[in-house]
């Protein structure tokens, strides 16, 4: 039940997408001249009566009377000129068609090749953008056009076709229309020169215009609408919840790069289409590791450069037709692709044949026999090239040919053997050995370990025959004379032919494993520096230089309007910003090694997480880089969905503590509100009670009652003065920049300035100071602490039982550098261990304790700002027989210039303990 759900979700959104982008109407015909043209006018021609923005984007009519007359009453878009070697061509004008809007544009000949300089290369890329910004278009097309098509077509006619549209443009189908005549009607449109000129239908009668073609093709047009009228079934049914036949989830097509292997792409391509399914394209490599994934190793010889150059092509044709690509590492082929079919789900395995030895075939060894041995549960469908006799006809020119590797090659076997015949003599000579069978095993490992597996078993039948004939009695001859010399020799060439397979094997091994390893290097490397990466910018900085490490190539990146680096991005020039921003708004590849904007010199991929596009990376690869090798595009584009992924991270995370800003902002507004309207509202009440006494009974109170409301406002108007003053302390303390105006100044000065101002508040209040410490002065602000220690002074004065003095005891701290600690006791409550660390943040209450259920809750804050911006700290103590709290402040002691002694007058002989009533 969980598969059919995920499926009917898939199938409505898959609909729902659908119908917000623009909608594609095809009219499909099995050849020119059906009159494809004439039924997309036609259809326009209907709409517009109804109503119905149409526009006719670009329409060929090749001098049709007819169809130019269907053209009468439509309004036209202006095509543009482009400039070509001196000439001036006429495109359409896909920015003005954005421009405007329409609900539907006309756009004939979707497999046109656009003018050099154009946007796209193709004009089904530009069908591509009009659908995505949400117009709807109609266009033609011919059967023999399809990508998929292209070998089929190849083999009816003998025509091979250049200009294409792959598949994938049909996932965008709102409506497919077959215009068809037969063969026979088309024959004779041909003959009354309705379609070619005279000289061009006769050419045409005898090439593409037979009626075995035209029916053949016909044929496959009709197949190609059934096909996508039966998709567009199952999806439907799919969106309703309605179940289908079983079918087989995914289709697995191989290829190897000998030949063939763009002929299975399509093959495969076909198979998949049929079923519905998506599709996956691989390629096993036993060893020789693609250069530039691992630069480190020698140059590909040119069969091993001509393979990789196929499996490229074949590659990019499978992204074109909307296939998944991966290159696997392993020896065993059957194994790696049976394991890749296993992981993708795959029922399906499209492979090809006609390239197995002779010893494969005899021992039934071949890939094919391999995987209908182990693969049980698969489906296997094979497929043979018809060229597949030419390329191996080429291949062995190109051997014969290329002479640099296979000279190598010969030069290393040529050394080896020569060098074992040195070393068997020299060991005769000089130590009198008599077997020197192991030197010529010796010689067999070196070079299998340094070439293929033909070198090896070369280098062992020479070795196999020197030693025969050298150094096996009698000599000069390759006869042996015992039966126990034969079965040496025997054993010897077997040890040497199978030491000789296993150190090559093993070399391939090594040799794929360092590419997969540079691979999983250059990825884990990236990893580490974007998890350092705290925001995105240093994202983006991490992301270049770990581009432009690994692949080599000068490296841009520009996520949400933030570009990097900078310097870089200067050297952009207008076109390549173009398509820059071409990429980041489509989401697609362009520049360099794309159809896409090709004469920028910067190949610019998308910064994309699902469907949420994130910005651009540019990647200007070396000059020399003609072609971009497979690895190398999958390493980038791994490291641009990291670099995404990692862009993600930090803007959550700048998410995240934005609300918990917000959050923490909106809790002290409501506190400062809660405590604004609460505790300064009781002495404004005070103050204006007090008043409106005297203002109402002044004249009948005496001169005491008087006196008494007047002091009552004065002391109320002096605590709500010290909340303001709190507050204002508070934004002070928590602007950025805060300097402090240092003097030196005695402690017992502070302390005696605090005590005063503390007695004026509350008369009552008694104090007990004790001074222990050698050091007296403190190279502080005054004002500042001195309104730090009258604050925990009045707060411990509050809390403590009537008469019950509290203590201030100065004395020296204990730590790495000299500092001073002022303590001071109260006798109340105390505070719960819990919430001592608590009682220093703003607006904090509990129920007991320093802070009790009066005033602002400011008092405690602010201490604790001034004495840090002190470069000190302050902590919430128990009392030290368990009763009340000691709130301790810590300040550095600065050592005393001698030119600030005479500042230390008299005040400072105090008594160490004081009583103050």
């Amino acid at each position: 039940m969980g598969a059919e759900n995920s499926e009917q979700a898939d199938a409505m959104l898959g609909e729902l997408q659908r119908q917000a982008a623009g909608r594609l109407t095809v009219f499909l015909g099995a050849a020119p001249g059906v009159g494809k043209t004439y039924a997309m006018l036609n259809r326009a021609q209907e709409l517009a009566k109804q109503q119905v923005d149409v526009l006719v984007g670009v329409v060929e009519t090749h001098g049709r009377q007819d169809t130019q007359a269907m053209l009468k009453g439509l309004a036209i878009q202006p095509r543009k000129l482009v400039r070509y070697r001196g000439r001036q061509l006429e495109e359409m004008d896909l920015d003005a068609l954005l421009a405007r809007r329409p609900a539907i544009v006309l756009v004939d000949e979707l497999a046109h090749r656009n003018a050099p300089g154009s946007r796209h290369e193709r004009r089904w890329q530009d069908v591509m953008e009009l659908l995505d910004a949400g117009i709807d278009v109609y266009t033609t097309i011919n059967v023999q056009h399809l990508e998929s098509l292209n070998d089929e077509v190849h083999q009816i006619t003998g025509v091979r076709v250049s200009e294409t549209v792959p598949d994938l443009v049909f996932e965008r189908l709102r409506d497919i229309r077959l215009v068809d005549l037969p063969a026979r009607e088309l024959i004779e449109r041909l003959n009354q020169g309705k379609i070619y000129l005279p000289e061009q239908a006769t050419q045409a009668l005898q090439a593409f215009f037979s009626p075995s073609n035209l029916t053949a093709l016909r044929e496959l047009a009709m197949q190609t609408v059934a096909s996508h009228v039966d998709a567009d079934l199952r999806e439907s049914r799919a969106a309703r919840g309605l179940t289908n036949a079983p079918i087989q989830r995914h289709v697995l097509v191989a290829i190897d790069g000998r030949g063939q292997s763009e002929y299975l792409v399509r093959a495969g391509g076909r198979v998949a289409e049929r079923r519905g399914v998506p599709w996956s394209v691989v390629s096993v490599d036993t060893g020789y590791a693609n250069s530039a994934s691992a630069p480190e190793l020698p140059a590909l010889s040119e069969r091993s450069q001509a393979r990789q150059m196929e499996l490229d092509r074949a590659f990019a044709l499978a992204r074109n037709l909307g296939a998944g690509t991966e290159m696997l590492y392993g020896h065993d082929v059957a194994q790696a692709l049976l394991d890749a079919a296993a992981i993708r789900g795959a029922r399906s395995i499209v492979i090809g044949r006609g390239r197995e030895s002779f010893w494969h075939r005899i021992f039934n060894t071949t890939l094919i026999e391999q995987l209908l041995a182990r693969g049980a549960h698969y489906e296997l469908t094979i497929v043979g090239a018809p060229m597949l006799a030419q390329y191996k006809r080429r291949l062995r020119l190109a051997e014969t040919g290329a002479q640099h590797t296979p000279g190598r090659e010969a030069l290393l076997v040529t050394t080896a053997v020569a060098g074992a015949i040195g070393v068997s003599l020299l060991a005769e000579r000089l130590l009198g050995l008599t077997e020197y069978s192991i030197i010529f095993l010796l010689a067999v490992l070196l070079v299998a370990s340094r070439t293929r597996m033909a070198a090896a078993v070369v280098t062992s039948v020479l070795c196999f025959l020197v030693y025969n004939f050298g150094f096996i009695e009698p000599r000069m001859t390759l006869h042996i004379d015992t039966a126990r010399g034969m079965m040496t020799m025997v054993f010897f060439l077997a040890a040497a032919l199978i030491a000789g397979r296993l150190a090559s094997r093993l070399r391939m091994q090594v040799v794929a494993l360092r590419a997969a390893n540079a691979h999983a290097t250059a990825m884990q490397n990236l990893g580490r520096q974007l998890a350092q990466a705290a925001d995105l910018g240093q994202v983006i900085q991490a992301g270049a230089t770990a581009l432009q490490d690994t692949l080599k190539a000068q490296a841009w990146l520009q996520i949400n309007a933030v570009n990097g680096p900078l310097s870089t991005y200067k050297e952009l020039s207008e076109k390549d910003r173009h398509a820059a921003q071409w990429s980041r708004r489509h989401g697609l590849a362009s520049g360099r090694y794309t159809d896409t904007l090709t004469s920028s010199p910067w190949w610019f991929l998308p910064i994309r997480v699902e469907h949420k596009l994130l910005g651009v990376v540019g990647l200007r690869m070396p000059s020399a880089m003609t072609r971009l090798p497979f690895e190398q595009r999958r390493l980038a584009e791994s490291m641009v969905d990291d670099i995404a992924q990692a862009a993600i991270r930090t803007g959550l995370v700048a998410e995240l503590e934005s609300a918990r800003v917000s959050a923490e902002t909106e809790r002290l507004r409501s506190a400062l509100l809660s405590s604004v309207s609460h505790d300064l509202r009781s002495p404004l009440a005070s103050m204006i009670g007090a008043a409106d006494s005297l203002s109402s009974y002044g004249s009948q109170m005496d001169a005491q009652d008087r006196r008494s409301l007047l002091e009552t406002i004065r002391l109320e108007g002096e605590r709500l003065d010290r909340y303001i003053q709190n507050l204002l302390d508070m934004t002070m303390l928590g602007q950025d920049g805060l300097s402090l105006t240092r003097e030196w100044i005695g402690i017992d000065e502070l302390l005696g300035s605090a005590i005063r101002r503390l007695q004026r508040y509350i008369p009552q209040a008694k104090i007990e100071s004790t001074m222990a410490i050698e050091q007296r002065l403190l190279h502080v602000h005054p004002a500042l602490v001195e309104q730090a220690l009258f604050n925990v002074m009045e707060n411990a004065v509050k809390f403590s039982p009537p008469d019950t003095p509290i203590h201030v005891r100065v004395h020296p701290g204990q730590g790495d550098s000299p500092q001073v600690w002022i303590d001071i006791a109260d006798r109340g409550p105390g505070i719960p261990e819990a919430e001592r660390r608590k009682v220093f943040d703003m607006f904090y209450s509990v129920e007991r304790g320093d802070r009790g259920q009066r005033g602002t809750g400011l008092g405690l804050a602010i201490v604790q700002g001034i004495v840090a911006a002190h470069m000190g700290k302050t902590e919430a103590l128990p009392g030290a027989d368990g009763m009340g709290t000691v709130i301790r402040i810590c300040l550095p002691l600065t050592p005393v210039p001698e030119i600030d002694e005479p500042h230390q007058d008299a005040s400072h002989e105090h008594p160490n303990h004081v009583h103050l009533a």
